[in-house]
């Protein structure tokens, strides 16, 4: 952080102070460097003209006053940190952002939830991809032989595919076709958080 930290007369108010802002780093340490100094430096000022309003008052008492109205940063910043990371990942389309995103909106309601499975099942795929490449003959898109309904998406025995009389339908094209849906589905996820973000966005205004 190159914002300059406050200064305090007394060397435990300085403690208090220090451990605070500490505390608020290590709460946003998942968000970009722009969005760590925003939200470091809003709290900074808070406490800077909270401090200054009270000079009437023990120093200590002053800054134990303002950090408690301000609260906790564990809690206090976990909603905004999940928002910022949700605008970061619908912003920079990066999967690893996606995933941090939608783990810390997890318990914000339940369209984050479908999207996190939706996200498990583009990892399902990734998975399949390896195991088709290590077992070629195992894995794959299998359906019934007297019919084209999908009967199964994965790996199967050479016995359970004998036993439930199904084929492998993609053959060589199982892994292309792997790549496409995980591009797919990457895209969709991505693009319908966007979607709900602006929602989120709409109905706050």
């Amino acid at each position: 952080m190159r914002i300059e930290e406050l200064k305090f007369e007394q060397k435990a108010s300085q403690r208090i102070y220090n451990d605070y802002m500490r505390r608020i780093i290590k709460a946003t340490a998942s968000l970009s460097k722009n969005n760590q100094e925003d939200i470091y430096m809003e709290f900074n000022s808070h406490i800077f003209e909270a401090v200054q309003h009270n000079k009437e008052k023990n120093e200590i008492d002053a800054l134990l006053d303002i950090t408690e109205k301000l609260g906790a940063p564990e809690e206090v910043l976990k909603p905004l940190v999940a928002d910022k990371k949700l605008e970061q990942a619908t912003q920079t389309f990066n999967p690893i952002h996606v995933f941090k995103a939608l783990i810390l909106n997890f318990t914000n309601g339940i369209s984050y939830i479908f999207f996190f499975v939706l996200y498990l099942f583009l990892f399902g795929f990734v998975f399949l991809i390896f195991a088709k490449i290590f077992n070629p003959s195992l894995v794959g898109l299998y359906v019934k032989k007297d019919s084209f309904s999908p009967f199964i998406l994965g790996m199967l025995s050479p016995e359970s595919q004998f036993s439930y009389q199904v084929t492998e339908v993609l053959g060589n094209w199982f892994i292309p076709i792997m790549l496409l849906s995980i591009i797919l589905f990457y895209f969709l996820i991505t693009l319908l958080l966007k979607f709900k973000k602006s929602i989120n966005q709409k109905t706050h205004l």
